[in-house]
């Protein structure tokens, strides 16, 4: 059973290459999660058995001043959904003979009867002075499974400090996780647009971008990330258009054929720039302190560049053009599957 977080696409987007190595490697995948990124890995893999999961429902404040206390009134409600989990998790192990467990920060996705593994980028959770708390806290939970995959190359880090631990976590850095491969294409898009995230930042973002190009002459082409059964294609003006969503090979194949692409500081964003070697501007989610920290870290490292949001309105992006991320290697992806044999 393999168990991504429903926190944007970017959990469920980097569980596509593990799926497709365990179906390659003659395991039968379950799938397991809630909201857009259930309905992302069904599209995905329509053939393969699924279950939904309790939601945890986390969404920002729209006022910044407030996103810490908002986030901590939601610990209730994911505590009852973690404990709602385990529930599931027994019923399911028992009802599909499960052999092995995959959670991607999903807290209560674990048994002790079978192995299990827990994906993260972050042994270390920045949240500026109670970062050591909630480390703490992670790290403890990370310490019930039996391994921890980090999503990395252990040469390139491209996630600095956020794998770092004096802990043994039984951590394994897997490499690069991205379901997405390097193409040479011609440049058809001029700037790609690509949304997810929590709401409401999501559409805070969604509505800036476009109010930004809506008089463009460049071609612009904004994916939404919301997944939906008409998947709505939105033309803004002759040389700008908005569509709900794209499955991985069409995703791919835009990528490959973009000049720019202007995205989320989520970690998954990133390790899919990062395998295509694509150019980049990086624009954190407000308050969220790990993308702060990647934004900043990848543009210090000749990665990427970024942009806070609370800056977009001073800046012309019809203007912007950049190179292409400095000091890019290759990663492969090294997933031990023993565990589950």
């Amino acid at each position: 059973m393999i168990a991504p977080l429903n926190w944007g696409l970017g959990h469920a987007s980097r569980c596509v290459p593990i799926i497709n190595h365990l179906l390659e490697n003659n395991f039968e995948p379950i799938l397991a999660s809630d909201g857009n990124a259930l309905k992302l890995l069904q599209k995905e893999f329509p053939n393969l058995k699924s279950y939904k999961l309790p939601p945890y429902n986390i969404t920002y404040a729209k006022n910044s001043f407030f996103f810490n206390l908002h986030l901590l009134l939601k610990i209730p409600h994911i505590w009852k959904a973690v404990q709602q989990e385990k529930k599931l998790v027994e019923e399911i192990i028992q009802k599909e003979n499960i052999k092995g467990i995959i959670s991607d920060n999903r807290f209560g996705i674990r048994h002790s009867s079978i192995p299990s593994i827990y994906v993260t980028h972050q042994t270390t959770v920045i949240s500026g002075i109670t970062t050591p708390i909630t480390t703490f806290f992670h790290q403890n939970i990370i310490q019930k499974f039996d391994e921890c995959w980090i999503p990395d190359d252990e040469k390139i880090k491209i996630s600095g400090k956020l794998s770092f631990s004096n802990k043994n976590l039984n951590q394994k850095f897997i490499g690069i996780l991205s379901r997405f491969q390097k193409q040479t294409l011609p440049i058809k898009n001029d700037i790609l647009i690509i949304l997810s995230g929590p709401e409401p930042q999501r559409t805070y973002l969604e509505k800036m971008l476009i109010d930004k190009f809506q008089n463009t002459k460049k071609k612009v082409l904004l994916i939404k990330g919301i997944i939906t059964k008409e998947n709505q294609i939105t033309q803004i003006n002759p040389n700008f258009i908005c569509k709900d969503f794209l499955l991985s090979k069409d995703l791919e194949k835009e990528i490959n054929q973009s000049n720019l692409i202007i995205c989320r500081a989520g970690y998954s964003s990133i390790m899919d720039l990062y395998k295509l070697n694509k150019n980049a501007i990086l624009i954190p989610t407000p308050n969220q302190q790990e993308q702060e920290y990647l934004g900043n870290f990848l543009h210090q490292r000749e990665m990427f560049h970024f942009i806070k949001q609370s800056n977009l309105k001073k800046i012309n992006l019809d203007n912007l053009n950049f190179n292409s991320p400095q000091n890019y290697s290759e990663s492969n992806l090294n997933l031990d599957l023993s565990i589950f044999k």
